[in-house]
């Protein structure tokens, strides 16, 4: 049976199994995603597509909040896609992973334009200092730039689901998580097969060409 539910007032049916995210989709509602790739198992790590979910029809219930990418459909939910508490949370998440980044993602990344619909300026919290870190350049088409990884982990799903190569490892923890082509060898001498499917992905544009790197550094920066 195909769900039906209500989304910020507007009745929508989704397929069974459908998620609150593709709901939200489907009704034409914008719902904020950092770590979520539609041609990707969802992952429900960076919890910015909260959304506030309740009984439709129900009056004096608090919404509770949930993400949207991991978060099945329920028959007769009502679906808060600006629910004030988890935009707060989300606000606040996408402002803690700016507060990290040494350097500011490029204009035309998807956590610049995420920023700026959820309207977050300047990070509050300054991050803490880190070394620098040289990007890796030993692949022919491909560069990668430690500083402006947000460890989404897309890049290492997009390689493993989408390309089926396993080319990219998750490395580290906490302050020093990163993303290691092979066992850190780079991505020369990898498995990787050229295919871009990391590039595409990445919402800070960390992975990407070396010549559109080097025109966007010197014309939006």
């Amino acid at each position: 049976m195909s769900p039906q539910v209500s989304v910020d007032g507007v009745e929508v049916e989704v397929p069974a199994g459908a998620t609150v995210l593709e709901a939200a989709r489907a009704a034409g509602r914008w719902v904020p995603t950092l770590c979520y790739d539609e041609r990707q198992e969802p992952f429900g790590a960076c919890r910015v597509c909260l959304v506030g979910s309740s009984r439709a029809g129900a009056s004096g219930e608090e919404p509770a909040v949930i993400p949207a990418c991991t978060t099945p459909c329920a028959d007769g939910m009502a679906i808060h896609t600006e629910d004030p508490r988890a935009r707060r949370v989300a606000t606040a998440v996408v402002e803690l992973v700016l507060s990290e980044l040494p350097i500011p993602p490029p204009a035309e990344s998807e956590l610049t334009e995420v920023a700026a619909r959820l309207e977050v300026g300047e990070p509050r919290w300054p991050g803490e200092e880190h070394p620098p870190r040289p990007a890796d350049d030993r692949h022919p088409y491909l560069t990668f730039r430690h500083e402006l990884c947000i460890s989404c982990g897309r890049c290492v799903r997009a390689c493993d689901e989408v390309q089926g190569t396993f080319a990219l490892t998750a490395t580290g923890r906490g302050f020093e998580a990163n993303v290691a082509a092979g066992l850190d060898q780079g991505f020369r001498d990898s498995a990787c097969v050229s295919c871009g499917a990391c590039a595409d992905t990445c919402p800070t544009e960390a992975i990407g060409e070396p010549a559109l790197i080097a025109l966007a550094d010197g014309g939006s920066r």
